[in-house]
C-alpha cells in the first residue's frame, strides 16, 4: 500500500498532466460537435501545453530564466553563423 501512494505522490505532475490532456480532448470533440470552434481551439491549446508539460516533466526540463537566457543565447549565435556561411550573391526565389 505504501509502494502506491509513495509512486502517486511521485508521480502527481505526470498524473495531472495526462487527466488534463484527456479532459482537453474530451472537451475539444464536444465543442466541435456543437460548432463553438473558439472553444475547441482553446481546449486543443490547452492538450498541446499540458502534453509538452508532460514530456518536459518525463525529461527533467524545468524553465528558469537562466536556462531560457542560455536557449535564446545559443539560438541566436546558431543564426549568426547559419548566415555568415551564406554566399552574398544568393538568388531567392520570388515565388
Amino acid at each position: 500500500m505504501s509502494t502506491i501512494a509513495t509512486g502517486l505522490i511521485m508521480m502527481r505532475w505526470e498524473l495531472l498532466s495526462a487527466v488534463m490532456m484527456f479532459i482537453a480532448s474530451q472537451l475539444n470533440v464536444v465543442c466541435r460537435k456543437a460548432s463553438r470552434n473558439g472553444m475547441a481551439l482553446m481546449f486543443s491549446s490547452l492538450g498541446v501545453f499540458t502534453a509538452c508539460w508532460f514530456v518536459m516533466g518525463l525529461m527533467g526540463i524545468s524553465f528558469s530564466l537562466a536556462g531560457i537566457l542560455h536557449f535564446l543565447s545559443a539560438a541566436k549565435e546558431t543564426f549568426i553563423d547559419i548566415m555568415s556561411k551564406t554566399p552574398a550573391n544568393y538568388n531567392y526565389p520570388l515565388h
